[in-house]
């Protein structure tokens, strides 16, 4: 979730005013303040995750794993790469290393070699091999139902912690990816300037019964309905709830 500014030219001298007059307003430019952005009442956001729930009731994280805690070496693999690429690499990775002790008996150079494929693969290999560790020192080799033990982990920040917490150990946390950013503030659901903002937003406006699957349901809407350049509003179904303009149409 970069946001990229373009600089603007700095070396450039301004004009002087003529003596005696003020600087008017920019032309084209209105006085007036933007509106607020209008917030979905309770009862739309009720409504909303009503639907999901109705169209899939069981929401499924899309990475492969087979226990806690190749969840949480997919997790910390997938940092600006896909499910589709992380599952192609673990598939090979995990039938031979599934516990922090097979991964420290592979070594470095070994999961590098398995994980080649996926971005920043050499400082991933790294971290998975430090964090297999630190599991063994610290945990005896489990991996921690509690935040701040993963989050002390090499390679896991708030969203890998959230992602494991909620999927694995059934916590209602809610994991901020670029897909849920974008569709919290289109809708808008919790709109926010930064990840966190927007994961407070929704854990207060959320229905606490649909709060366990809340994370999944708006990651995949973002993955598969509303994309980032064309939103297909068209085969939305909270179309007529959502606030974002204009409509995308098929074409």
């Amino acid at each position: 979730m970069t946001v990229r500014k373009s600089a603007s030219s700095a070396n450039a001298t301004p004009a002087k005013k003529p003596a005696g007059k003020k600087a008017g307003k920019a032309p084209g430019r209105s006085a007036r303040k933007p509106a607020a952005l209008q917030l979905l009442p309770p009862a739309e956001i009720t409504e909303i995750f009503a639907r999901f729930h109705k169209v899939d009731p069981e929401p499924q994280g899309e990475l492969e794993y087979v226990n806690a805690y190749t969840l949480l070496v997919a997790v910390v693999l997938s940092a600006q790469a896909t499910d589709v690429g992380v599952n192609r690499a673990t598939r090979g990775l995990f039938a031979v290393a599934d516990t922090p002790q097979k991964m420290l008996a592979l070594g470095e150079d070994v999961v590098r070699d398995h994980i080649k494929t996926i971005g920043l693969f050499r400082a991933k290999a790294r971290n998975v091999i430090a964090l297999s560790q630190l599991l063994i020192d610290r945990h005896g080799g489990e991996v921690p139902a509690d935040r701040e033990a993963l989050e002390a982990l090499p390679g896991v920040g708030r969203k890998t912690a959230n992602v494991v917490l909620n999927i694995f150990f059934g916590q209602p946390t809610i994991a901020v990816d670029t897909h849920l950013f974008r569709v919290s503030n289109r809708i808008p659901l919790a709109p926010g300037r930064t990840p966190l903002e927007v994961e407070q937003g929704l854990l207060r406006v959320i229905p606490e019964q649909y709060l366990l699957h809340a994370h999944h349901w708006l990651i995949l809407h973002g993955r598969y309905v509303c994309k980032a350049r064309k939103p297909e509003c068209w085969r939305c179904l909270i179309a007529d709830l959502c606030r974002y303009e204009p409509k995308s149409t098929p074409g």
